[in-house]
């Protein structure tokens, strides 16, 4: 079960990098969307703590959506005027303050999914918008080892103090912003702040699929079992993220300022 852990959140997140450097951040921050880091943890809590344990889980992960965003709408906008230290501790600020406040909603799949909506929305409006085009990022093998380790290191702590946080605490820390983070300062350091708000925006496109695998998983663990109830929530997921790409082609032309309309 160790070996696990600290193999397979690791290995989605290097996939998904090496994805996001080929096509751009856009695409990086729509393929983050997947539950690369939160599935893996919920499927080890589920195999450790039980069935309804790892439901009532799922269900929180979904809230905890609502926090993912707090910080990628604080990050956006500190990095515009600050570097990356100041932007990351405005995003970690606003996450720890969300995150507090979501644990004490109702442990329900439609508190959940309502708060995750009322974020999904906030974003799409507030984050920054960007004029012109972006290239695709160059990541550095010394990040792509850093994201893996700091996956392992997550996947560790909270299937570790699970027993501890409960639930709804297991299931928010299950989607801290690890690859968000990690995505937001490289993409902050070589290419700037328009960067970053493409990666936030994709990140917005891409939260479909993570609720749609987690609604999945709370609804059908506690009757499917733990093998079959991620299986179903996979091919769930993946239909959701297929049907969500042609958002991701639009977000990627670039926007033509008005005065050049004129």
């Amino acid at each position: 079960m160790l070996a696990l852990k600290l193999a397979l959140v690791p290995g989605f997140l290097a996939a998904l990098t090496m994805a996001g450097r080929v096509w751009g951040p856009s695409v990086a921050g729509w393929l983050a969307g997947l539950p690369v880091v939160a599935g893996p943890i919920l499927l080890l809590l589920a195999l450790e703590r039980g069935t309804d344990f790892a439901a009532q889980a799922s269900a929180a992960s979904i809230a905890a959506i609502a926090a993912s965003e707090a910080f990628n709408f604080a990050y956006a906008w500190t990095c515009r005027v600050s570097g990356w230290r100041a932007a990351l501790l405005a995003g970690l600020f606003a996450w720890a303050l969300a995150a507090v406040l979501l644990t004490h909603l109702p442990l329900g799949l439609a508190w959940s999914m309502a708060a995750a909506c009322v974020a999904v929305g906030g974003s799409q409006a507030g984050l920054p918008r960007v004029e012109g085009a972006v290239p695709a990022a160059r990541i550095s093998g010394a990040d792509l080892l850093l994201r893996m380790f700091a996956g392992a290191l997550l996947t560790l702590a909270v299937t570790t103090l699970s027993a501890s946080m409960g639930a709804a605490w297991s299931g928010v820390l299950s989607v801290f912003p690890l690859l968000g983070s990690v995505l937001a300062v490289s993409a902050q350091r070589a290419h700037g702040a328009p960067f970053v708000a493409l990666l936030m925006r994709g990140m917005v496109i891409g939260r479909a699929s993570f609720a749609a695998f987690f609604s999945v998983i709370a609804l059908t663990l506690p009757t499917l079992g733990v093998l079959p109830a991620f299986a179903c929530g996979a091919v769930v997921s993946v239909i959701v993220q297929g049907a969500t790409k042609r958002l991701v082609a639009m977000s990627r032309k670039p926007r033509t300022p008005l005065a050049a309309l004129d």
